[in-house]
């Protein structure tokens, strides 16, 4: 019994460190354009985040309901298979953070769930009916609803303000609904990603025992996982506020209170609904809407491309890492102090690399990234085409010969300079 409730509580720890990673991998959903179009300063942005977060948390429990109730079959659930799932979803979180893409901690967190059950108790055990109803059409559905939203939106913002476009009561009046527009996004994740954590202790809790099949989360669960996400906001993800600030596209206040408020509307809806929705899809999806609902807009569409990769990479990564840590933690004890001792072990390494370089709120407006680095490199290739390219026919031709020596004749002595 002693092993037993040693397991669990590891288990709930686990749970809180996925709920802070969380936090700061999804900060950039909220609070990424409100920064970059200067409406917020960077602490100030992600401290109304986190405090909102917090606040969303005790909204609803329908999302945790889903996960602890409808995903897996719970009679199937050992407290080691949903720590094993929680090291997938971790370890992924902290690798696309690391290299600044902004993939979807749900969906880490669900294939890490679906992973380690199939590891332990095959596929019979995991509902496909709510995968596919709640899980995988959501994360289709919810990029495409939102895009096109804020892309629709956007277009008519911009035609009904033409006559006031520039003024500064406009810019002024737009900055202030983005912000009101962010702090809606922030209540609407902690309404729903803050549920999937507590979705999954309750989950643990029972698979241990410790509550009745189709409990509700008790209330010392929802406080623990809205104040571990609040902190993770707080924090902030400064490397995904980057790229989803200024690496999909260059917006204005305009466009990041139409992207914001289309994403926060899809976000709270499906929360109402019980969806374990991606807010990372949903954010992204508006924010490139937005970027497209302007005349002359762009999308970044590299960046875009690394992001939809990640994206499909999510729920088969984190089930394959969450599938080898269950098998490892079969063994015995011995086999999950060894997934535990990796699981931080690969946390402090990624950390020590991020260190190489350091973003944070005083740089994260800066625009280095991968599109400058392409830039630089189609400059360099220009120069060293143009060194090596023949020189044109005509007068430019003629003025370059004059500056290229004539060829000597060994047979004509050189002349002699005068002194």
């Amino acid at each position: 019994m002693e092993s037993f409730s040693l397991i669990l509580a590891i288990v709930v720890v686990t749970a809180l460190a996925f709920d802070f990673t969380n936090g700061f991998h999804d900060t950039a959903n909220a609070m990424a354009t409100t920064i970059s179009t200067g409406a917020l300063k960077p602490k100030v942005a992600v401290a109304m985040s986190a405090v909102l977060n917090l606040v969303g948390a005790f909204l609803s429990v329908e999302v945790a309901n889903t996960i602890s109730k409808g995903l897996v079959d719970e009679a199937g659930i050992r407290p080691e298979v949903i720590f094993a799932a929680l090291v997938g979803a971790i370890l992924w979180n902290l690798l696309t953070w690391l290299v600044g893409l902004p993939s979807s901690s749900s969906h880490a967190l669900m294939g890490g769930l679906i992973g380690a059950t199939v590891a332990s108790a095959g596929f019979g055990a995991v509902h496909g009916d709510v995968l596919v109803t709640k899980v995988l059409i959501p994360a289709i559905a919810a990029p495409l609803v939102a895009g096109l939203a804020a892309m629709f939106a956007t277009r008519l913002t911009y035609r009904m303000g033409r006559r006031s476009a520039g003024s500064k009561a406009s810019e002024k009046g737009y900055r202030a609904g983005q912000i009101a527009s962010a702090g809606l996004v922030s209540l609407a994740h902690g309404t729903n990603d803050a549920q999937k954590t507590m979705g999954i202790i309750t989950l643990a809790l029972v698979a241990g025992g410790t509550l009745a099949p189709d409990s509700d989360p008790p209330m010392w669960v929802i406080v623990s996982a809205g104040i571990a996400i609040a902190l993770g906001t707080y924090l902030g993800g400064w490397r995904i506020i980057r790229t989803m600030g200024k690496g999909l596209t260059d917006l204005q206040p305009q466009q990041g209170f139409v992207a914001q408020t289309s994403a926060a509307t899809v976000i709270l809806a499906s929360s109402h609904l019980g969806f374990s929705l991606s807010t990372t899809h949903s954010v992204s999806g508006s924010v490139m809407g937005a970027g497209l609902g302007r005349k002359g807009g762009v999308v970044r569409w590299s960046t875009a491309t690394r992001m939809f990769v990640a994206w499909g990479l999510t729920l088969p990564a984190a089930a394959l890492a969450a599938a080898v840590a269950e098998w490892v933690c079969g063994f015995g004890s011995w086999g999950t102090a060894l997934v535990a001792v990796f699981l931080i072990a690969s946390s402090a390494a990624i950390w020590k690399i991020s260190r190489r370089e350091v973003v944070d709120h005083t740089n994260v407006n800066d625009t280095a990234g991968p599109e400058d680095t392409d830039k630089e490199q189609s400059g360099v290739v220009t120069a060293a085409m143009a060194a090596v390219a023949t020189p044109p026919a005509g007068p430019v031709a003629e003025d370059l010969s004059a500056t290229i020596p004539a060829p000597v004749d060994p047979a004509v002595p050189p002349a002699r300079t005068a002194v």
